[in-house]
């Protein structure tokens, strides 16, 4: 119960890896609140996880700030404080030549990736300094925050920047109780990379999801709960020297490439 009494939000609550977190957290012994932009599938996440009290949802947009504003303000007023922000709520947007992106599509990745976790870094961040002890946001990267590949214009910015926003948050945040990181996953079995590789190769996805594990040490995707497993790590207190950190969960996948 590394998490027991800890309250926690999660963004993008109704993805693979923010459903898995959930679970994960509350195997831990912690409350939390699970944000996305659909009620209805924010609801059903909630009855899945049949934790009464301590799983609550909220319904909005975290490019919003207002919405994020809500978001942590009414955590405070129903548990009373928080000690965890899993700013995972992401968009892969679409995968084409950046002369070929429109400026449409690319605000609404970085709006959503980019002023979306500041968000929820600002305004957790604001609520956590009332804990006077060790508090612990934690962002969702990928292993395109530190590489590149074709067509993922947008997204690849996007995560290299909230990589730039975490480590300024670990120094701002040095004298405050509170610790950031990064976990920046690779190709995990779930449905944005399942997607992603439709998108990369709509004849034939398989062969993408070949290329990918030619080039993962570890042979392998990765699964959701590999994921959630670091990010409690990352939550709890076993992990209080770590701050500022990028921590991959890619099966190597950065380390050949």
């Amino acid at each position: 119960m590394r998490l027991a009494d800890k309250v926690a939000i999660i963004t993008g609550a109704t993805g693979d890896i923010g459903a898995c977190t959930a679970k994960k957290f509350l195997d831990e012994g912690a409350k939390v609140v699970l944000a996305g932009r659909s009620e209805e599938k924010l609801q059903t996440v909630a009855a899945e996880l049949s934790a009464g009290d301590r799983v609550k949802f909220f319904a909005g947009d975290v490019s919003n700030e207002a919405d994020v504003a809500s978001l942590v303000d009414i955590t405070i007023n129903h548990y009373g404080r928080l000690d965890v922000m899993f700013a995972n709520a992401g968009t892969e947007g679409k995968t084409a030549p950046l002369e070929e992106q429109t400026q449409e599509d690319f605000a609404k990745v970085l709006n959503t990736n980019v002023i979306g976790v500041w968000l929820s870094i600002k305004f957790a961040a604001k609520a956590m300094r009332a804990n006077n002890g060790d508090s612990s946001i934690i962002v969702t990267s990928s292993g395109a925050g530190v590489l590149g590949y074709e067509g993922g214009g947008p997204y690849i910015a996007s995560k290299h920047a909230v990589n730039g926003l975490v480590k300024t948050g670990a120094a701002e945040f040095k004298d405050s109780g509170i610790r950031i990181n990064i976990v920046a996953p690779g190709p995990i079995d779930n449905r944005m990379m399942n997607d992603l590789a439709a998108s990369i190769n709509p004849e034939n996805p398989s062969a993408v999801r070949a290329a990918f594990e030619q080039n993962i040490p570890l042979g392998r995707w990765g699964k959701n709960e590999e994921i959630a497993n670091l990010v409690a790590f990352l939550a709890s207190e076993e992990a209080t020297f770590c701050t500022g950190g990028i921590y991959m969960a890619d099966g190597g996948m950065t380390t050949t490439l």
